[in-house]
């Protein structure tokens, strides 16, 4: 089976995960800081070939009541961006809302201090929006 990475796009930093070969567990993998990587796209492909993954899952901003705003309209830009650089990898998205919210939450209960660590909660957030996306694969059977 093909690896899927999950995305937590953000205008700063895009958090990545990864699954396991099963597809069963989603792990962080790294977060792509937007101003230091010239070609985000280019890198994101790279990591997409080297770890051969066939699916990738973008998280999707949603307001609480449900609809969209303006940054899930760049966020779906973006994924359209990425899919035409990677042909062949299925782009799929997920909700995601509060994520980042629950990313913060995790890394606090382990200890870790989320003012220094916004680098880590993207790639927490990405983690929890790939796990999310497995998970509802795996009950689909």
């Amino acid at each position: 089976m093909k690896r899927a990475l999950g995305i937590d796009h953000g205008e700063a930093r895009i958090g990545l995960a990864l699954s396991d070969e099963l597809g069963m567990l989603a792990h962080p993998l790294e977060t792509v800081q937007v101003r230091e990587v010239k070609d985000v796209l280019g890198h994101i492909a790279a990591v997409v070939e080297r770890e051969k993954v066939g699916v990738v899952v973008v998280g999707v901003p949603r307001n609480m009541n449900g609809t969209y705003g303006p940054q899930a309209e760049k966020v779906r830009e973006f994924a359209g961006r990425l899919g035409e650089r990677v042909p062949g990898v299925e782009v799929k998205f997920w909700d995601e809302r509060l994520t980042s919210v629950a990313a913060q939450r995790l890394l606090h209960e382990v200890g870790k201090d989320t003012r220094k660590g916004r680098a880590v909660i993207d790639q927490v957030a990405a983690h929890l929006i790939l796990q999310g996306w497995l998970d509802s694969q795996a009950m689909l059977g």
